[in-house]
Protein backbone atom coordinates (compact mmCIF):
# COMPACT_ATOMS: atom_id res chain seq x y z
CA UNK A 1 0.00 0.00 0.00
CA UNK A 2 1.46 3.23 -0.82
CA UNK A 3 -0.86 6.81 -0.58
CA UNK A 4 0.00 9.96 -0.68
CA UNK A 5 -1.67 13.46 -0.26
CA UNK A 6 -3.26 15.50 2.65
CA UNK A 7 -5.76 12.43 3.08
CA UNK A 8 -3.49 9.71 2.91
CA UNK A 9 -3.05 8.84 6.82
CA UNK A 10 -7.31 9.05 7.14
CA UNK A 11 -7.04 6.24 4.21
CA UNK A 12 -4.07 4.18 5.34
CA UNK A 13 -6.03 3.73 8.84
CA UNK A 14 -8.93 2.45 7.02
CA UNK A 15 -7.12 -0.20 5.18
CA UNK A 16 -5.38 -0.98 8.44
CA UNK A 17 -9.14 -1.21 9.93
CA UNK A 18 -10.64 -3.38 7.49
CA UNK A 19 -7.36 -5.72 6.48
CA UNK A 20 -8.19 -9.05 7.14
CA UNK A 21 -5.50 -10.01 10.33
CA UNK A 22 -4.39 -13.18 8.16
CA UNK A 23 -3.46 -11.41 4.85
CA UNK A 24 0.13 -9.62 4.29
CA UNK A 25 0.38 -5.69 4.33
CA UNK A 26 3.09 -3.33 4.29
CA UNK A 27 3.56 -0.14 3.12
CA UNK A 28 3.70 3.53 3.42
CA UNK A 29 1.60 6.97 4.10
CA UNK A 30 3.09 10.25 2.82
CA UNK A 31 1.06 13.10 4.19
CA UNK A 32 1.40 16.59 5.40
CA UNK A 33 3.40 17.55 8.50
CA UNK A 34 0.89 17.53 11.16
CA UNK A 35 -1.46 15.30 9.55
CA UNK A 36 -0.01 11.91 10.52
CA UNK A 37 -2.40 9.19 12.23
CA UNK A 38 -1.28 6.10 14.38
CA UNK A 39 -0.36 3.22 12.28
CA UNK A 40 0.55 0.04 13.48
CA UNK A 41 1.19 -2.07 10.16
CA UNK A 42 1.66 0.56 7.68
CA UNK A 43 4.54 3.39 8.16
CA UNK A 44 3.93 7.00 7.76
CA UNK A 45 5.82 9.77 6.10
CA UNK A 46 5.08 13.84 6.38
CA UNK A 47 6.44 15.61 4.36
CA UNK A 48 6.42 19.58 2.59
CA UNK A 49 3.67 21.33 0.93
CA UNK A 50 2.67 23.43 -0.76
CA UNK A 51 6.29 23.55 -1.05
CA UNK A 52 8.27 20.08 -1.76
CA UNK A 53 11.41 19.24 0.37
CA UNK A 54 13.71 16.33 0.89
CA UNK A 55 11.48 14.54 3.01
CA UNK A 56 9.02 14.06 0.50
CA UNK A 57 11.72 13.50 -2.24
CA UNK A 58 13.26 10.51 0.21
CA UNK A 59 9.86 9.07 0.28
CA UNK A 60 8.92 8.76 -2.79
CA UNK A 61 12.09 7.71 -3.68
CA UNK A 62 11.36 4.73 -1.41
CA UNK A 63 7.67 4.38 -2.33
CA UNK A 64 9.04 3.98 -6.45
CA UNK A 65 11.40 1.77 -5.21
CA UNK A 66 8.84 -0.56 -3.69
CA UNK A 67 6.72 -0.66 -6.58
CA UNK A 68 9.61 -1.35 -8.54
CA UNK A 69 10.54 -4.56 -6.18
CA UNK A 70 6.83 -6.18 -5.53
CA UNK A 71 6.30 -9.61 -7.79
CA UNK A 72 3.50 -9.57 -10.41
CA UNK A 73 1.89 -11.84 -8.06
CA UNK A 74 1.23 -9.21 -5.41
CA UNK A 75 -1.39 -6.27 -5.45
CA UNK A 76 -0.30 -2.87 -5.07
CA UNK A 77 -2.87 -0.74 -3.43
CA UNK A 78 -2.49 3.49 -4.36
CA UNK A 79 -4.39 5.52 -1.85
CA UNK A 80 -4.17 9.34 -3.78
CA UNK A 81 -5.46 12.53 -2.63
CA UNK A 82 -4.70 16.42 -3.43
CA UNK A 83 -1.67 17.51 -1.73
CA UNK A 84 0.34 14.09 -3.36
CA UNK A 85 1.41 16.03 -6.35
CA UNK A 86 4.05 18.56 -3.98
CA UNK A 87 4.52 15.61 -1.41
CA UNK A 88 5.48 13.10 -4.14
CA UNK A 89 8.47 15.28 -5.21
CA UNK A 90 11.19 13.00 -6.92
CA UNK A 91 12.63 15.17 -9.69
CA UNK A 92 14.23 13.62 -12.79
CA UNK A 93 17.87 13.38 -12.62
CA UNK A 94 19.83 16.38 -13.46
CA UNK A 95 17.06 18.65 -11.46
CA UNK A 96 17.07 18.57 -7.42
CA UNK A 97 14.52 19.99 -5.10
CA UNK A 98 15.60 23.50 -4.54
CA UNK A 99 14.53 23.37 -8.46
CA UNK A 100 11.59 22.10 -8.61
CA UNK A 101 10.79 24.73 -5.17
CA UNK A 102 11.22 27.23 -7.45
CA UNK A 103 9.24 26.08 -10.29
CA UNK A 104 6.30 25.54 -8.09
CA UNK A 105 6.45 28.74 -5.76
CA UNK A 106 6.50 30.44 -9.14
CA UNK A 107 3.93 28.87 -10.53
CA UNK A 108 1.76 28.93 -7.23
CA UNK A 109 2.06 32.88 -7.47
CA UNK A 110 1.24 33.25 -11.16
CA UNK A 111 -2.30 32.24 -11.21
CA UNK A 112 -1.92 29.32 -13.30
CA UNK A 113 -4.62 26.58 -12.31
CA UNK A 114 -4.25 23.36 -10.80
CA UNK A 115 -3.94 21.60 -13.88
CA UNK A 116 -1.79 23.73 -14.87
CA UNK A 117 0.77 23.50 -12.42
CA UNK A 118 0.52 19.70 -12.69
CA UNK A 119 1.11 19.78 -16.21
CA UNK A 120 4.62 20.84 -15.45
CA UNK A 121 5.40 18.79 -12.44
CA UNK A 122 4.77 15.61 -14.28
CA UNK A 123 7.17 16.40 -16.83
CA UNK A 124 9.93 17.06 -14.00
CA UNK A 125 8.85 13.59 -11.96
CA UNK A 126 10.26 10.22 -12.00
CA UNK A 127 7.07 8.93 -9.76
CA UNK A 128 3.85 11.05 -11.46
CA UNK A 129 2.30 11.18 -14.62
CA UNK A 130 2.00 7.64 -14.69
CA UNK A 131 5.79 6.47 -13.75
CA UNK A 132 4.84 4.72 -10.38
CA UNK A 133 2.18 2.24 -12.43
CA UNK A 134 5.09 2.29 -15.19
CA UNK A 135 7.25 0.37 -12.57
CA UNK A 136 5.09 -1.80 -11.06
CA UNK A 137 5.19 -5.36 -12.43
CA UNK A 138 1.72 -6.49 -10.34
CA UNK A 139 -1.92 -5.17 -10.29
CA UNK A 140 -2.49 -2.01 -8.99
CA UNK A 141 -5.66 -1.17 -7.73
CA UNK A 142 -6.02 3.27 -6.41
CA UNK A 143 -8.48 4.69 -5.21
CA UNK A 144 -8.77 8.37 -5.31
CA UNK A 145 -10.23 11.46 -3.20
CA UNK A 146 -10.40 14.49 -5.56
CA UNK A 147 -9.67 17.80 -5.00
CA UNK A 148 -9.95 19.22 -8.32
CA UNK A 149 -12.28 20.17 -10.81
CA UNK A 150 -14.04 17.42 -13.06
CA UNK A 151 -12.36 14.78 -11.03
CA UNK A 152 -9.86 13.58 -13.58
CA UNK A 153 -7.88 11.29 -12.38
CA UNK A 154 -4.31 12.56 -14.37
CA UNK A 155 -4.60 15.76 -12.11
CA UNK A 156 -5.13 14.24 -9.26
CA UNK A 157 -1.84 14.15 -6.63
CA UNK A 158 -0.30 14.39 -10.66
CA UNK A 159 -1.69 11.32 -11.69
CA UNK A 160 1.12 8.85 -10.59
CA UNK A 161 -1.10 5.65 -11.68
CA UNK A 162 -2.96 7.58 -14.87
CA UNK A 163 -2.24 8.23 -18.29
CA UNK A 164 -1.14 11.62 -19.05
CA UNK A 165 -2.25 13.10 -22.05
CA UNK A 166 -0.22 16.28 -21.73
CA UNK A 167 3.31 16.33 -23.24
CA UNK A 168 6.51 18.80 -22.62
CA UNK A 169 5.26 21.55 -25.15
CA UNK A 170 2.45 21.76 -22.96
CA UNK A 171 4.60 22.27 -19.88
CA UNK A 172 6.44 24.83 -22.00
CA UNK A 173 3.87 26.91 -22.69
CA UNK A 174 2.18 26.89 -19.57
CA UNK A 175 5.25 28.30 -18.28
CA UNK A 176 5.60 30.83 -20.87
CA UNK A 177 1.88 32.08 -20.42
CA UNK A 178 2.68 32.68 -17.13
CA UNK A 179 5.88 34.15 -17.56
CA UNK A 180 7.53 31.58 -14.90
CA UNK A 181 11.41 31.67 -16.09
CA UNK A 182 12.58 27.94 -14.72
CA UNK A 183 16.02 27.28 -13.05
CA UNK A 184 18.86 26.27 -15.78
CA UNK A 185 18.38 22.83 -14.99
CA UNK A 186 14.80 22.91 -15.89
CA UNK A 187 15.27 24.42 -18.63
CA UNK A 188 17.34 22.43 -19.61
CA UNK A 189 15.37 18.88 -19.31
CA UNK A 190 12.14 20.67 -21.00
CA UNK A 191 14.55 21.46 -24.01
CA UNK A 192 15.94 17.97 -24.40
CA UNK A 193 12.31 16.86 -23.89
CA UNK A 194 11.08 19.02 -27.04
CA UNK A 195 14.24 16.90 -28.83
CA UNK A 196 12.71 13.91 -27.80
CA UNK A 197 15.99 13.15 -25.89
CA UNK A 198 13.78 12.42 -22.70
CA UNK A 199 11.37 9.75 -22.65
CA UNK A 200 7.08 11.44 -22.71
CA UNK A 201 4.76 10.36 -19.72
CA UNK A 202 2.71 7.26 -19.88
CA UNK A 203 -0.18 8.36 -22.67
CA UNK A 204 -3.72 6.67 -23.00
CA UNK A 205 -3.54 3.63 -24.29
CA UNK A 206 -0.14 2.64 -23.01
CA UNK A 207 0.26 -0.81 -22.16
CA UNK A 208 1.83 0.32 -19.05
CA UNK A 209 -1.91 0.99 -17.59
CA UNK A 210 -3.44 -2.83 -18.92
CA UNK A 211 -3.76 -3.86 -15.13
CA UNK A 212 -4.52 -0.63 -13.31
CA UNK A 213 -7.81 0.15 -11.93
CA UNK A 214 -8.60 2.88 -10.24
CA UNK A 215 -11.69 4.32 -8.72
CA UNK A 216 -12.53 8.23 -7.40
CA UNK A 217 -14.53 7.61 -3.91
CA UNK A 218 -15.39 10.96 -2.63
CA UNK A 219 -15.47 14.66 -4.22
CA UNK A 220 -16.24 18.27 -4.24
CA UNK A 221 -19.75 16.99 -5.60
CA UNK A 222 -20.89 14.88 -2.77
CA UNK A 223 -19.57 17.30 -0.21
CA UNK A 224 -21.94 20.16 -1.92
CA UNK A 225 -24.58 17.22 -1.84
CA UNK A 226 -24.22 16.39 2.04
CA UNK A 227 -24.36 20.33 2.94
CA UNK A 228 -27.59 20.61 0.31
CA UNK A 229 -29.56 18.13 3.00
CA UNK A 230 -28.75 20.58 5.93
CA UNK A 231 -30.21 23.55 4.55
CA UNK A 232 -32.97 21.20 3.70
CA UNK A 233 -33.56 20.25 6.75
CA UNK A 234 -33.67 24.18 7.89
CA UNK A 235 -35.88 24.92 5.58
CA UNK A 236 -33.69 26.80 3.11
CA UNK A 237 -33.54 26.07 -0.49
CA UNK A 238 -30.08 24.29 -1.47
CA UNK A 239 -28.73 25.69 -5.12
CA UNK A 240 -25.69 24.05 -6.04
CA UNK A 241 -24.05 26.24 -9.13
CA UNK A 242 -21.57 23.99 -9.33
CA UNK A 243 -18.27 21.72 -7.99
CA UNK A 244 -15.93 22.98 -10.64
CA UNK A 245 -15.71 27.10 -10.51
CA UNK A 246 -13.02 28.33 -11.13
CA UNK A 247 -10.68 31.73 -12.04
CA UNK A 248 -9.42 34.55 -9.68
CA UNK A 249 -10.69 34.16 -6.56
CA UNK A 250 -11.99 38.44 -6.00
CA UNK A 251 -13.62 37.61 -9.87
CA UNK A 252 -15.39 34.97 -8.96
CA UNK A 253 -16.86 36.54 -6.06
CA UNK A 254 -17.55 39.89 -8.20
CA UNK A 255 -20.11 37.23 -10.07
CA UNK A 256 -21.70 35.54 -7.58
CA UNK A 257 -22.27 39.50 -5.91
CA UNK A 258 -24.32 39.95 -8.72
CA UNK A 259 -26.43 36.63 -8.50
CA UNK A 260 -26.87 37.71 -4.53
CA UNK A 261 -27.90 41.31 -5.68
CA UNK A 262 -30.67 39.66 -8.43
CA UNK A 263 -31.91 37.94 -5.87
CA UNK A 264 -32.23 40.12 -2.68
CA UNK A 265 -33.92 42.63 -4.87
CA UNK A 266 -35.86 40.50 -7.36
CA UNK A 267 -36.79 37.39 -5.85
CA UNK A 268 -35.05 35.75 -9.05
CA UNK A 269 -33.71 33.45 -9.95
CA UNK A 270 -34.40 31.83 -6.39
CA UNK A 271 -36.73 33.28 -4.17
CA UNK A 272 -35.18 33.84 -0.15
CA UNK A 273 -34.42 31.93 2.12
CA UNK A 274 -31.71 29.84 -0.33
CA UNK A 275 -28.26 29.29 0.06
CA UNK A 276 -26.05 29.34 -3.10
CA UNK A 277 -23.24 26.33 -3.13
CA UNK A 278 -20.56 25.89 -5.02
CA UNK A 279 -17.13 24.21 -5.34
CA UNK A 280 -13.78 24.02 -7.48
CA UNK A 281 -10.53 26.08 -6.62
CA UNK A 282 -10.08 29.69 -7.46
CA UNK A 283 -6.95 31.33 -7.87
CA UNK A 284 -5.11 34.25 -6.54
CA UNK A 285 -2.36 35.92 -8.65
CA UNK A 286 0.18 37.17 -6.18
CA UNK A 287 2.90 39.78 -7.82
CA UNK A 288 4.70 41.59 -5.18
CA UNK A 289 2.06 42.04 -2.61
CA UNK A 290 3.67 41.21 1.56
CA UNK A 291 -0.48 40.01 2.53
CA UNK A 292 -1.05 36.71 4.21
CA UNK A 293 -4.52 34.85 3.04
CA UNK A 294 -5.50 31.27 0.48
CA UNK A 295 -8.45 31.81 -1.95
CA UNK A 296 -10.89 30.80 0.15
CA UNK A 297 -10.19 34.33 2.66
CA UNK A 298 -9.85 36.62 -0.79
CA UNK A 299 -13.30 35.18 -2.13
CA UNK A 300 -14.86 35.87 1.01
CA UNK A 301 -13.35 39.24 1.66
CA UNK A 302 -14.08 40.40 -2.46
CA UNK A 303 -18.26 39.77 -1.87
CA UNK A 304 -17.89 41.30 1.51
CA UNK A 305 -16.56 44.52 -0.67
CA UNK A 306 -19.32 43.94 -3.33
CA UNK A 307 -22.18 43.71 -1.04
CA UNK A 308 -21.15 46.39 1.28
CA UNK A 309 -22.58 45.13 4.03
CA UNK A 310 -26.01 43.83 2.80
CA UNK A 311 -28.63 42.65 5.53
CA UNK A 312 -29.41 39.30 5.49
CA UNK A 313 -26.43 37.91 3.73
CA UNK A 314 -23.69 35.65 5.31
CA UNK A 315 -21.18 32.95 3.94
CA UNK A 316 -18.30 30.60 4.41
CA UNK A 317 -15.86 29.85 1.99
CA UNK A 318 -13.21 27.27 3.51
CA UNK A 319 -10.77 24.46 1.89
CA UNK A 320 -12.25 21.24 3.31
CA UNK A 321 -8.75 19.99 4.10
CA UNK A 322 -8.51 22.31 6.60
CA UNK A 323 -5.42 24.59 5.09
CA UNK A 324 -6.62 28.02 3.25
CA UNK A 325 -3.15 28.45 0.92
CA UNK A 326 -0.62 28.21 3.52
CA UNK A 327 -1.99 29.76 6.45
CA UNK A 328 -3.73 28.00 9.88
CA UNK A 329 -6.85 28.40 8.99
CA UNK A 330 -9.67 26.57 6.46
CA UNK A 331 -11.10 29.80 5.58
CA UNK A 332 -13.27 32.41 6.87
CA UNK A 333 -16.79 33.89 7.69
CA UNK A 334 -18.29 36.65 6.47
CA UNK A 335 -21.54 38.17 7.98
CA UNK A 336 -23.36 41.72 6.75
CA UNK A 337 -21.34 43.70 9.92
CA UNK A 338 -17.99 42.14 8.51
CA UNK A 339 -17.08 45.82 6.85
CA UNK A 340 -18.45 48.03 9.63
CA UNK A 341 -16.69 45.60 12.44
CA UNK A 342 -13.33 45.97 10.54
CA UNK A 343 -13.33 49.90 9.36
CA UNK A 344 -14.21 50.24 13.38
CA UNK A 345 -10.69 49.15 13.67
CA UNK A 346 -9.40 51.36 11.62
CA UNK A 347 -9.14 48.69 8.69
CA UNK A 348 -9.69 49.63 4.98
CA UNK A 349 -11.10 46.22 3.26
CA UNK A 350 -10.32 47.86 -0.56
CA UNK A 351 -7.39 48.18 0.73
CA UNK A 352 -6.50 45.21 2.50
CA UNK A 353 -8.11 43.20 -0.91
CA UNK A 354 -5.69 45.03 -3.04
CA UNK A 355 -2.68 43.46 -0.31
CA UNK A 356 -3.72 39.99 -0.61
CA UNK A 357 -4.28 40.87 3.00
CA UNK A 358 -7.37 38.62 3.72
CA UNK A 359 -6.04 36.80 6.35
CA UNK A 360 -5.19 39.89 8.35
CA UNK A 361 -8.96 41.03 7.78
CA UNK A 362 -10.82 37.80 9.22
CA UNK A 363 -8.03 37.65 11.59
CA UNK A 364 -8.90 41.20 13.10
CA UNK A 365 -12.58 40.12 13.32
CA UNK A 366 -12.09 36.63 14.82
CA UNK A 367 -13.87 34.85 12.00
CA UNK A 368 -11.43 32.83 10.81
CA UNK A 369 -12.51 29.24 10.48
CA UNK A 370 -9.49 26.95 11.88
CA UNK A 371 -10.34 23.11 12.02
CA UNK A 372 -7.14 22.21 12.02
CA UNK A 373 -6.26 18.87 9.79
CA UNK A 374 -9.75 17.58 8.34
CA UNK A 375 -7.42 14.55 6.58
CA UNK A 376 -9.70 14.72 3.86
CA UNK A 377 -9.52 16.81 1.09
CA UNK A 378 -12.30 17.32 -1.89
CA UNK A 379 -11.39 20.88 -2.76
CA UNK A 380 -13.21 24.17 -1.66
CA UNK A 381 -16.74 24.78 -0.33
CA UNK A 382 -18.54 27.91 -0.71
CA UNK A 383 -22.24 28.77 0.51
CA UNK A 384 -23.49 32.32 0.54
CA UNK A 385 -27.33 32.06 2.79
CA UNK A 386 -29.48 34.52 1.67
CA UNK A 387 -32.26 35.07 4.46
Amino acid sequence: MLAAGKAAASMALAVEQNWPADKKLFGIALTRYGHALPLERLRWVEGGHPMPDEAGETAAREMLGAARAIKPMDMLLALLSGGGSALLSLPVEGVTIADLRAVTRDLLRSGAAIQEINTVRKHLSQIQGGWLAAACKAPVHTLIISDVAGDNATHIASGPCSPDPTTFQDAVTILNRFGVKPPPAVLRHLIAGLRGERDETPKPGSAVFKNVASRVIATSRGSMEAAAKVFEESAVVPVILGDSVTGEAREVAKVMAALVRDIRAYGTPFKPPVALLSGGECTVSVRDASGRGGRCAEFLLSLGVELAGMDGVHAIAADTDGIDGSEDNAGALLGPDSLARARAQNFDPRQLLADHDSYGFFSALGDLVVTGPTRTNVNDYRAILIS
